[in-house]
């Protein structure tokens, strides 16, 4: 791969670095006095990310010492990282390019840490049950949701052609951390910044997008076993009106008390209702929901405060496929204990069973096992994802 031999220990900003350092020097922030170019031009430099130096000169080429049969949903450091940025002067994105996998250092005074201003996404890549190469799951609907959110955010975003090429490159870089087949995923983390230094509110003058990955197994410690879920009455995870439905960094922080405060009583996540009527169940902390009654297969409507979720918008065309009848609309509580299954989607969780939902001190009991519509979608689902089945829908991506 001799795309790696050109990677750098510290990121190459210098490239557009002078035509934005002249236009802000020439506005509000000049200073008007003489060798004040200098003292702006190294202020300036300072706010933007840089990379530490990693030393990995041990590295090898099996991805170390993972134990591919337990591998969970965490960290898990890669060699490469992929960066480009943005000056919102243009909106045009520099060239990007690979480095290695390290810290990043920004101003305190950019926009993501003083004002929140980020977006994530997340994606996956399957090693081929051949061997031959990698497949990806539809990148350019997480490259169309980026572009959402951030025109919601005033963020400039890559092209699709942008974020499925530095995605590839991502994956090119880091072959040696994908599991083997059926052992998990190279879970891809895209990331949208306000990088630039900012004091007043207002959009950042400087935005930088990077990727790293990291191999990833289920994301629920309970594995592929069925779930409880405790409905949440206190926190809501949106509103109407507000970010809930981009992938901002800001709806994620929020979650976490009642997240912790349920798994510290045995349960895997927590179901939000509406923040209005507080009888409409909206989604999870990281997922979207189903719940199935006969025939017919519901889903909350994304109506801004959900999350439109690829991995969702798939499930419903794969159950569409089977015969069932799908709805998007309100999902009240009383659709869903009343369900006879019940489960969750996303890049994340896959399509995960929910075996219990408790809800004002009651616990409700779905159908699990294998013969269930969950069951069958994930089968088909990851068989597509794994290119163990023909994709007849045109949904992956192939990296050779």
């Amino acid at each position: 791969m001799a795309v790696l031999s050109s990677a750098r220990r510290v990121l190459p900003w210098a490239c557009n670095g002078q035509a934005a350092l002249a236009r802000v020097s020439g506005g509000a922030l000049g200073t008007g006095r003489s060798g004040g170019g200098s003292l702006l031009q190294s202020r300036w430099q300072s706010s933007l990310p840089q990379l530490d130096p990693v030393d990995r000169s041990d590295e090898d080429s099996t991805g170390g010492d993972i134990d591919w049969d337990n591998l969970g949903f965490g960290l898990t450091p890669t060699d490469y990282m992929y960066v480009m940025r943005c000056p919102q002067a243009d909106g045009n994105f520099s060239r990007g390019e690979l480095s290695r996998y390290g810290n990043v250092e920004l101003s305190p005074s950019s926009g993501v840490l003083n004002y929140g201003q980020g977006l994530f996404e997340g994606l996956k890549a399957y090693r081929r049950a051949d061997g031959a190469g990698y497949m990806l799951f539809r990148p350019e609907e997480n490259a169309r949701r980026m572009q959402d959110g951030a025109e919601r955010m005033c963020m400039p975003a890559p092209s699709v052609e942008q974020f499925v090429h530095a995605v590839k490159q991502t994956v090119l870089a880091n072959t040696r951390w994908v599991p083997p087949q059926g052992k998990g995923a190279l879970y891809i983390r895209p990331l949208l910044i306000g990088s630039g230094a900012i004091l007043g509110l207002a959009p950042a003058p400087e935005y930088t997008f990077m990727i790293y990955a990291s191999p990833v197994g289920t994301y629920f410690k309970e594995g592929m076993s069925a779930i409880h879920l405790l409905v949440e009455e206190e926190f809501h995870r949106a509103m109407p009106g507000g970010t809930g439905g981009v992938k901002t960094i800001t709806n994620y922080a929020p979650v976490l008390k009642a997240q912790m405060d349920a798994k510290s009583k045995g349960f895997a996540d927590v179901l939000y209702l509406d923040s209005v009527h507080k009888r409409y169940v909206e989604e999870a902390s990281s997922c979207n929901l189903f719940v199935l009654k006969g025939d017919t297969l519901a889903t909350p409507a994304t109506a801004g405060t959900i999350l439109p979720g690829i991995t969702r918008r798939s499930i419903i065309e794969l159950a569409r496929d089977c015969g069932y009848q799908v709805e998007e609309r309100l999902v009240s509580i009383d659709d869903l204990v009343g369900a006879d299954e019940v489960f969750c989607t996303g890049t994340a969780v896959g399509v995960t069973p929910v075996s219990t939902v408790t809800y004002q001190g009651t616990r409700y009991e779905f159908r699990t096992g294998e013969d269930t519509l969950s069951r069958k979608l994930y089968d088909t689902l990851t068989s597509i994802q794994m290119g163990l089945a023909e994709d007849k829908k045109g949904w992956t991506v192939a990296i050779d």
